[in-house]
């Protein structure tokens, strides 16, 4: 019988194959008695099974740092689970439990487990408190050694070269990393959503992904033909012959069109009016330039350097620092390398800072970006001063996050030239004229932007966080995440008068979040008069060849009349109509 389960939508692209259900542990074990002369020989058991996922893990990473385009999310992942595992209050106090209740091993870690767990469910924050899975995962790992269950995913006798569809109550990114070689075609998974670990790993293989089912595990059966719709968030289950056959032109037109855009990468961005717009892509870490050179952008318009601090349990110093910008704007000779001070905070909190991290009631509202910045000036100078460092070897840009005040403008141009002092001092050399811009993300900023274009030489909007914060809504949490929407007027208007008035003013704006990667706004964005647009790589040939089917003299006076609107709906409506 066909029927189709929802989800989240966190990997774009059509999948249609077989499932393969894998298996987790039970985590329900059950709980026995030892006898005192079989507690020794219970420690040495759960010792060794923790020895070996240790192992296991060991051989994940070198797996994942030969996996070409996730090495360093993968990397990183595995080494979360490797901290956890090396915690004792998630090893040492089961030992004690075994000892003092003479409990079998299976048991003591689970109760262990269950406590975490709990604390972790006390977390305001959300990104937190969805952590809680790597330690279950983690704690998984463990248990199929123990109750001797095979962990590794394989291809079974009879499956053939087909695409295999896996779906789990939940995957590790551990688990994540033999996608590549097994040629799996797409996953599902009960649990998980937008900001889990493994939504991460699917986006950044490109494989086609939706998470959230909830019970979709139970119902299915090994070998049931599946399509993964990963775009809708949808998975169709035992499809009849009409939809099979829908989703397969799909699958071929989606993969038709991906070849098509390849070979606008040498292709100028220009519109049919003849205005050239210029595409920038957003990284995360220097492994990621490689994505940049495929797509040929024209620089980087957002270095996200928090991922530089995260995972680890030390601060990145000046020197290693230094290397990773200079190695970044030496792989892309004469291109703009737009770095990003220190975002951290709200979701995404730093291992290395924990207990420096002063992390309020609401850590989207509170002591995080530039405000953290300013709070520690030591940890801000250094990074100040291995950015400048990098500018001599290449065109690098200085952006500060989520500023709001004069005052914070003020004082962070103020450590820029202390940092500058302190290089002279040295005699380092460094790009003396080095621009310094402003993320715009906070209402009020893009409704009082004076400082911004007096003091700065240009902007860039993060409409994350300006959606988030101009609607009030926690873009992390599930239950309003449907109140999340980039064409709410508000949002819409805030965007276009920081558009309008930095082109007025003469400073430069580029748009950096979701809303630029998005070929459907690519229009909007053009009739607002943007010029500059910033996204992941991925993204990048989808919207050039957007703009290079626009003429903006006839898009801008639709885009004035939808922007007049005060409804969402009405906002659709009229977005549609930008195609005419």
């Amino acid at each position: 019988m066909s029927f189709a389960l929802h989800g989240f939508a966190v990997a774009p692209g059509i999948a249609i194959g077989h499932a393969q259900l894998v298996s987790h542990a039970r985590l329900e074990v059950a709980q026995y008695q030892l006898r005192e002369r079989e507690i020794e020989a219970e420690l040495i058991r759960f010792d060794m099974a923790l020895t070996t996922v240790r192992q296991e893990l060991v051989l994940l990473k070198g797996e994942a740092e030969a996996s070409p385009g996730a090495a360093a999310e993968l990397s990183a992942f595995v080494d979360l689970q490797s901290m956890f595992l090396a915690d004792p209050l998630l090893t040492d106090a089961p030992r004690e439990m075994i000892r003092k209740r003479r409990c079998n091993a299976e048991w003591a870690l689970v109760q262990q487990m269950e406590l975490l767990v709990a604390q972790f469910n006390e977390m305001e924050d959300a990104y937190l408190r969805e952590r809680k899975q790597d330690i279950v995962q983690v704690v998984e790992r463990v248990l199929k050694v123990l109750l001797g269950k095979s962990r590794k995913i394989t291809r079974r006798k009879g499956q053939g070269d087909d695409e295999l569809i896996i779906v789990a109550h939940d995957l590790s990114p551990a688990d994540t990393i033999q996608f590549k070689s097994l040629k799996i075609g797409g996953f599902a998974t009960d649990l998980g959503g937008a900001t889990s670990h493994t939504a991460i790993v699917a986006r950044s293989l490109a494989i086609p992904a939706v998470v959230g089912l909830h019970n979709a595990r139970p119902l299915l059966r090994d070998n049931d033909l599946l399509i993964i719709d990963g775009t809708r968030g949808v998975l169709i289950v035992d499809p009849d012959a009409r939809v099979l056959e829908e989703y397969r032109l799909r699958k071929s037109e989606l993969e038709l069109e991906r070849n098509k855009l390849k070979r606008l990468k040498t292709s100028r961005a220009a519109t049919l009016d003849h205005q050239n717009i210029e595409l920038l892509a957003n990284i995360e870490l220097p492994q990621d330039i490689e994505k940049v050179r495929e797509v040929d952008a024209a620089g980087i318009g957002l270095f996200r350097t928090e991922f530089l601090f995260m995972n680890r349990s030390q601060l990145p110093g000046e020197d290693e620092q230094f290397e990773t910008y200079r190695s970044v704007v030496k792989a892309l000779p004469g291109k703009p390398v737009t770095i990003r001070t220190l975002d951290t905070g709200a979701d995404k909190q730093t291992r290395a800072m924990r207990g420096q991290e002063r992390i309020g009631p609401n850590p989207a509202l509170g002591l995080r970006a530039i405000r953290y910045c300013l709070a520690e000036p030591q940890l801000f100078l250094v990074q100040l001063r291995a950015i400048l460092r990098a500018s001599h070897y290449g065109k690098i840009k200085l952006l500060i996050p989520m500023l709001a005040h004069a005052h914070e403008i003020e004082q962070s141009l103020v450590m820029i030239e202390r940092a500058k002092e302190q290089l002279r001092a040295g005699k380092a050399k460094f790009d003396e004229g080095i621009e310094v811009g402003g993320m715009i993300e906070i209402p009020a900023a893009a409704l009082a932007l004076g400082p911004f274009l007096k003091h700065l030489d240009f902007l860039s909007i993060g409409t994350n966080d300006l959606i988030q914060y101009t609607l009030a809504i926690d873009r992390t949490d599930e239950s309003v995440a449907h109140l999340y929407d980039p064409l709410h007027p508000a949002v819409l208007r805030l965007v276009a008068q920081t558009i309008e008035r930095g082109a007025r003013a003469g400073v430069p704006v580029t748009v950096c979040g979701e809303m630029a990667g998005d070929a459907d706004m690519t229009r909007l964005l053009l009739g607002m008069g943007l010029q500059q647009f910033s996204m992941h790589p991925a993204q990048l040939l989808e919207v050039k060849q957007q703009i290079m089917r626009c003429d903006i003299s006839r898009l801008q006076p639709k885009v004035a009349r939808l922007l007049k609107h005060d409804d969402a709906a009405r906002v659709r409506e009229q977005l549609a109509l930008l195609d005419d």
